[in-house]
């Protein structure tokens, strides 16, 4: 038996931050993970390696679109024992750096399995060693998420595969079925389809990305469907059959023609979303209660009804976002400490790294739209953009959403090439309560697409340099 003052459960964004704060904190700390270092799904099967291909994506597709500047490339001969080399080359660099602040931080790292004897106690199932008994004061549980497969969908065939499988790029197929429409479809969809292989998506509500504001979504889903073979909204996959041919998907959907609801695929990507992995060896013999949906029951603090037990991450709600876990982690850590803190953000942004990216982050149009709310939204289109002019890609926009009375920023939406890295602007603004008229006279750069933020603060007013659009 081996005591610590606290000892994590899982290695990802959330459990890492975790035990790396309590490590500074100047707590003992044990950290527990199957993998050989610190980084959990995001790093070894789910952000940075998709990250990593869908980079190579982009380039594939700028490229190929160089053509319109007067430039050209010949068609591109793609090495794919190469490119994975090159994605784990990331995961292995990422993982590696980890592993060694783990090591200065005095971090005791133990790759294995962990099992609750009691609210204080873990039974530490080694791998490559004998099980050990770990004492803690506090436990913190960061155990993730899974692919979701459901029944209907599960196949045994290692043509359909799950978003793990896939970035595990087995090869190039020629068709490519893509079961869900939300991000981690079209994220995985896109790279194959940059690689050569003819995707379609089918998606079993109206329209792409669900719960994203659709005039952000329309921008994506005209080059989605430029990109991709075919796109089946309002369609479900009721029956697969693996054959030698392929796996023979039957479809139902509003609309569909006769000939097109069964078709055959060379392989079939399931990505119908992610479930908590509350499934921990002897949680049972504690107060920690799961819900309906399954996920770890915690309150603002990340505590569980176990009064020496702790939860974040994916295991304890949506989004299920790895800087949604690291943030909880550090909260977990400061209430160890003793510190009066809580889990209460005003602003959590979202991604989708297509092409072009959306991004946001606070309410939503659609939110306020549902909750019968007063606002103003003010958009700027970035076809009046000195910047994404330069970079022929007006295809995007940044709309603000706003208090008509207070001019307070509420929330913020972008889609356009990099969107992601602009959306950090939207997240502070709304953190610190800036207004319309804050974000008007902060002084951007020129020429970036950051001064679309700024830009979209003067649709507000009626006075945007680049367009005419006076206040109603």
């Amino acid at each position: 038996m081996t005591s610590t003052h606290v000892a994590v459960v899982g290695g990802g964004p959330g459990g890492y931050a975790a035990a790396f704060l309590a490590a500074d904190l100047g707590r003992t700390v044990a950290l527990v993970d199957a993998e050989p270092n610190p980084g959990g799904v995001c790093v070894y099967r789910g952000c940075i390696p998709s990250k990593a291909l869908l980079h190579v994506a982009k380039v594939l597709d700028e490229a190929r679109h160089a053509s319109a500047w007067g430039v050209e490339f010949g068609a591109p001969k793609i090495d794919l024992a190469k490119l994975r080399e090159f994605k784990n080359s990331v995961v292995t660099r990422l993982t590696a750096g980890t592993g060694q602040l783990a090591k200065h931080r005095k971090v005791r790292y133990l790759q294995g399995l962990a099992e609750i004897i009691d609210p204080h106690t873990l039974r530490m199932k080694r791998l490559g060693g004998a099980d050990e008994m770990l004492q803690a004061e506090h436990i913190i549980l960061a155990t993730g998420s899974v692919p979701a497969m459901p029944a209907t969908l599960r196949l045994d065939d290692p043509r359909v595969m799950d978003s793990t499988a896939a970035l595990d790029l087995p090869d190039i197929p020629g068709s490519l079925l893509v079961v869900g429409g939300g991000y981690i479809g079209l994220e995985l969809g896109s790279v194959y389809a940059a690689l050569g292989s003819a995707v379609t998506v089918v998606e079993m509500t109206d329209g792409l990305l669900p719960g994203v504001d659709r005039d952000l979504v329309d921008v994506l889903a005209r080059r989605v469907t430029q990109q991709m073979r075919g796109v089946l909204l309002k369609t479900r996959v009721t029956k697969m059959q693996a054959q030698p041919p392929g796996i023979r998907v039957t479809f139902d959907g509003e609309g569909l023609p006769a000939e097109r609801r069964e078709q055959v695929f060379d392989r079939v990507l399931v990505a119908v979303g992610r479930r908590p992995n509350a499934s921990v060896p002897g949680l049972d013999r504690t107060r920690v209660q799961v819900n309906e949906r399954g996920f770890i029951v915690v309150d603002a603090q990340m505590r569980t009804a176990e009064p020496s037990i702790f939860a974040i991450g994916d295991v304890v709600g949506e989004p299920m976002l790895a800087h949604k876990a690291s943030h909880e982690g550090r909260v977990a850590v400061e209430v160890i400490g003793g510190a009066k803190v809580a889990f209460e953000p005003r602003a959590i942004p979202a991604v989708v790294f297509t092409d072009p990216e959306i991004a946001w982050c606070g309410l939503t149009e659609a939110q306020a739209q549902r909750e019968q709310r007063a606002v103003t939204v003010a958009r700027f289109p970035w076809g009046a953009s000195g910047r994404a002019i330069t970079l022929d890609r007006v295809d995007g926009a940044t709309k603000l959403i706003l208090d008509p009375g207070s001019e307070r920023i509420l929330g913020v939406g972008l889609v356009g090439t990099g969107a992601g890295e602009l959306i950090a602007e939207g997240v502070l603004a709304i953190e610190m309560g800036a207004t319309a008229t804050d974000l008007k006279l902060t002084i951007h750069p020129h020429p970036t697409l950051t001064e679309t933020m700024m830009e979209a603060a003067e649709v507000f007013f009626g006075h945007a340099t680049h367009v005419y659009r006076p206040k109603r």
